[in-house]
């Protein structure tokens, strides 16, 4: 500024360098730009350098009395020094007695000087500077106050977000040990259908099943022309190698439909649990049991989904050897038996000769066998992975009066009265063979566990396109914990085998094996002590599922 003012001076104020003050003005700002220059302030403490901005602000005085005629009050330039002292470690109160009182003693004595003006216009003159730079100070200092404040929060608010930002990647580290070391599959995909997260057991298991390069895609055309659809929206289950990935079903050699794929079905918001699949083709392939959650936001809106993929490989080889191990050994026996019982029937076909004893010896050889062979034909059955149903439209009416019919004797030795209360004809689209050796089962058994007498009523009703079949016994009942094991082959509650009450846990199983194969469902309620309901689900009309 004092340069600006010497530059002008002589165009717009002649007089000015010829004022002593004004040249002492100018040579005490010289020799302070001099100072600033060349002295090493940081060496001589935080508040030496402030005889600058005091020595400025008395170089100011100097110009305002020595200023000439038409230039402007340089007292306005003390707001610069002020600025200086504000910003500096000095207190507040010093900053402000200086910002005050050195322009005020710089310049009180010549305008006090200056006879010419009242006494008041000349005080009022003195203090109108010194007045605004101790309100510039004050200003500068809150503005510092708020400054440092707000720099202090921000600090915090950073230290904050780094105590943060660390627990969360201690976090994430934590969550991939964990998703990496656990034995399962973990996708997390978004409602796009975009991957989130995959562990890396997951990655190898896919890695297992995509096809080499240049192989034909393992998906049908026409599978993926009724998905393409989805893909168009994003929703892809493996965006980058989508025909490349093989999946199949249980039968390790049918393609997996990319609508039955389980990302694919988890994007259209189900639900699921132990859905089988395949990763890759024939013997090589890897059996997979997938479940999957959707992920809701707070306002319960699908944003995508976890699928979880469990290799079962083992598990289903070795039941599928278990099966085959009972259906080898089942065949084996029905051999023998068949034979055993022709012969026991040809004994018996011809009594004479033989005494009483014998014959009710024989009698008791010939129930047992036919005993072992209707068990073997259980576990025959029970082995056998495809149970083929053939449905057309049957009157349930008359296979319940059928089943019923049967048990009569087996009820009567039990002591138990059988009912019936299903009025004709109840059509449902089943298999009549399937049906009638469901009902058999179910009945047999609400007779053999009412040991102490009772009854068994077997009731009907139909809804929702459905025929409910109702078997209802008195008998011994069970806890829930068997009941929710009940339908499990070789499954025989404690009380059961306490009570030494025949059977193999087979029939209960079979039972639910045929009426899932029609399309429908069975269900179990009980009470121990007081009876059991067995509930068939079956379609009233029109065709199920091909099996």
């Amino acid at each position: 500024m004092m340069a600006g003012i010497v530059l002008a001076a002589p165009a717009a104020w002649p007089a000015l360098p010829d004022s002593t003050l004004c040249r002492y003005a100018l040579g005490l700002q010289a020799v302070l730009l001099v100072a600033c220059v060349t002295v090493p302030w940081q060496r001589l403490g935080p508040l030496v350098p402030l005889a600058i901005p005091v020595l400025g602000l008395v170089a100011i005085g100097l110009l305002r009395d020595g200023s000439s005629a038409g230039l402007p009050d340089p007292g306005i330039l003390s707001v610069l020094p002020v600025v200086w002292i504000s910003a500096s470690r000095l207190s507040a109160p010093a900053s402000l007695w200086l910002s005050f009182t050195v322009p005020l003693l710089a310049a009180a004595p010549w305008l006090l000087a200056d006879r010419a003006a009242p006494l008041a216009a000349r005080i009022a003159e003195a203090l109108l500077v010194p007045l605004m730079m101790a309100a510039v100070c004050l200003a500068m200092r809150f503005a510092r106050a708020r400054l440092r404040h707000e720099q202090w929060r921000i600090k915090s608010k950073e230290a904050e977000l780094e105590v943060l930002l660390a627990d969360s990647r201690e976090r994430e580290r934590l969550l991939n040990t964990i998703l990496d070391t656990v034995d399962v599959g973990i996708v997390a995909v978004d409602a796009d259908g975009r991957r989130l997260l995959t562990n890396s057991w997951q990655t190898q298991l896919e890695e297992s099943a995509v096809a080499a390069p240049g192989s034909p895609a393992p998906v049908p055309a026409a599978a993926q022309a009724a998905a393409r659809p989805a893909s168009e929206s994003g929703a892809e289950e493996v965006p980058a190698e989508e025909g490349r990935l093989v999946l199949t079903g249980q039968d390790r050699n049918t393609p997996l439909p990319l609508e039955r794929r389980p990302i694919r079905r988890a994007l259209g918001g189900e639900s699921f649990a132990d859905y089988l699949v395949c990763f890759g083709e024939g013997p090589a392939s890897r059996v997979v049991s997938t479940g999957a959650r959707p992920l809701k936001d707070d306002a319960d809106d699908f944003r995508g989904a976890v699928v979880v993929f469990n290799e079962v490989t083992g598990l289903v080889d070795a039941l599928a050897a278990k099966d085959e191990v009972v259906s080898t050994v089942s065949h084996e026996f029905r051999t023998p038996l068949t034979s055993i019982i022709g012969n026991l029937d040809l004994v018996l076909a011809d009594t004479e000769g033989l005494d009483s004893p014998v014959v009710r010896r024989v009698e008791v050889a010939q129930r047992n066998a036919e005993r072992l062979l209707a068990l073997v034909s259980d576990l025959l059955m029970s082995a056998s992975a495809a149970l083929h149903v053939h449905p057309r439209r049957t009157d349930l009416a008359g296979l319940v009066e059928a089943s019923l019919g049967s048990a009569q004797a087996q009820a009567q030795a039990s002591r138990v009265s059988l009912a019936m209360d299903v009025r004709g004809p109840l059509w449902a689209h089943v298999d009549p063979l399937r049906i009638s050796q469901a009902l058999d089962n179910l009945v047999s058994n609400a007779i053999k566990y009412s040991p102490d007498g009772g009854s068994v009523r077997v009731s009907a009703t139909t809804g929702d396109g459905l025929v409910r079949l109702h078997v209802e016994d008195t008998g011994m009942g069970m806890t829930a914990a068997d009941a929710s094991r009940v339908f499990t082959r070789f499954f025989r509650s404690p009380a059961v085998r306490d009570g030494s009450i025949p059977g193999a846990g087979l029939g209960l199983s079979i039972t639910k094996a045929i009426v899932e194969r029609h399309g429908g469902s069975i269900s179990c309620r009980t009470r121990p002590g007081h009876g059991s309901t067995f509930t068939l689900e079956l379609p009233a009309d029109g065709p199920p599922a091909a099996f």
